[in-house]
């Protein structure tokens, strides 16, 4: 997920929080690494909590189906096929790519917190040792963090894996439904292979070009894919629209609030922003 964040621009802070621009540039790094930083705290955080909550979670089965659709409608949003962007769409996500970096840090806690649904469970079941299973859990975290940098080199140098890592991510929601309404549960070593043969599968397909045949069913696969998100988004606007316009009103009582200078400092940053802008924009009307 981070594969699609600059290495080389600082995290985009919202304007009351820009003090911690210095330091957390120096701790966390640019926009690549620090959602990797940020993701491996939070998935400290989730973890543990899911653990102290692991009874909760038992029994409670529709957090394993929620965080199945959940998975699942990541990889539909990622392996659509989108229509071609124009000049419009091109500069809205200008305007937005400052939000861009928050909403895949966003995306990562919430799909490792889908991810971990079945591992709280299956620890808990094993050992009665809250500690035992907390240093389990610590461990296991760290080494996705660095799997996770090398998973990322290995985008750069494979871009194919990208598409097939939301591929294992459509795989794991299918198989959390599976074993939800049909009690047909995976080996630890049966979903290692379905993953592996995945990534396999997929970069053998980008290499072996008489392979690309199947390119239209891909297509007409990710065409359906874009629909049934389309689709979804369309039944959650209502709580989106909710969650926007609350957003809306605390912005708008924080600035009611916030000091006077502080005001000041915004009207001086927006026009910044505005000037920046409009010459982003102006060198993509040139370059189109």
């Amino acid at each position: 997920m981070v594969s699609v964040l600059p290495r080389d621009k600082p995290v985009p802070y919202p304007r009351p929080l820009k003090f911690l621009q210095g330091f957390t540039d120096r701790v966390l790094g640019m926009q690549q690494m620090a959602a990797l930083k940020v993701g491996l705290l939070g998935a400290y955080l989730g973890r543990g909590l899911m653990l102290v909550l692991a009874a909760w979670v038992i029994a409670n089965p529709f957090l394993k189906i929620l965080g199945a659709a959940y998975l699942i409608k990541l990889a539909f949003e990622h392996l659509s096929q989108p229509d071609q962007p124009g000049e419009e769409e091109v500069l809205e996500a200008h305007r937005t790519a400052a939000s861009a970096f928050w909403l895949v840090v966003l995306n990562v806690e919430l799909a490792d917190l889908a991810f971990s649904l079945d591992n709280v469970v299956a620890a808990v079941a094993l050992s009665n040792e809250l500690w035992v299973v907390m240093l389990g859990v610590a461990l296991g975290i760290i080494t996705m963090r660095f799997a996770a940098g090398i998973f990322t080199w290995m985008i750069r140098r494979e871009p194919i894996l990208e598409t097939a890592a939301y591929i294992v991510v459509f795989n794991i929601g299918v198989e959390l439904l599976i074993a939800e309404f049909y009690h047909v549960h995976f080996e630890a070593w049966q979903k290692f292979v379905i993953s592996a043969a995945t990534l396999i599968l997929c970069v053998v397909y980008a290499h072996l070009s008489f392979l690309h045949i199947l390119g239209p069913v891909f297509r007409w696969l990710g065409q359906g894919m874009g629909n049934m998100n389309e689709l979804i988004d369309w039944a959650l606007y209502p709580v989106v629209a909710v969650l926007k316009i609350l957003f809306r009103k605390g912005m708008a009582l924080y600035h009611r609030l916030a000091p006077a200078h502080f005001h000041h400092e915004e009207n001086v940053d927006d026009e910044l922003d505005t000037c920046a802008e409009e010459e982003e924009e102006e060198r993509l009307v040139v370059l189109q």
